[in-house]
């Protein structure tokens, strides 16, 4: 035999509906917010902070600017590299050499991860650039 349970029918009041719609939208914006956080510290190495491994900090001077200019001008984001598209990860050729970057959400403390990553306010980025060897 099953058995059923009837809840009570709860009032939500009004303008719960509206309420409901801000949090759905809020949630279908994170993305973007954060997507939008990414591309400025990728963009200008500014919002965040940028960490080189020893890999990249023992390339040449010359090849290292390369490699910084590739990752500031990096756009192929597609399905296959930002499936969640927060534009927090890519790959990047330089001197026919195979370099990834990608970012991290750490709380202000950078001790844990951040509770949102599409709030500066509870956030620091870290993108890290390395070769591909280094991953």
């Amino acid at each position: 035999m099953q058995t059923i349970t009837i809840l009570p029918m709860i009032d939500i009041g009004p303008g719960t509906f509206n309420n409901l719609r801000q949090l759905t939208t809020m949630n279908l914006d994170m993305p973007r917010l954060t997507s939008d956080l990414n591309d400025r510290l990728r963009e200008t190495f500014s919002g965040g902070r940028v960490m080189l491994t020893r890999g990249v900090q023992g390339l040449p001077d010359d090849e290292r600017g390369q490699l910084l200019r590739a990752v500031r001008e990096f756009d192929a984001f597609d399905a296959a590299n930002d499936p969640h598209a927060e534009h927090d990860f890519g790959r990047v050729l330089v001197a026919g050499h195979g370099y990834f970057w990608k970012i991290d959400y750490f709380d202000s403390d950078l001790q844990y991860l951040s509770p949102d990553p599409a709030d500066e306010a509870v956030t620091t980025r870290v993108m890290t650039i390395m070769r591909e060897d280094e991953y």
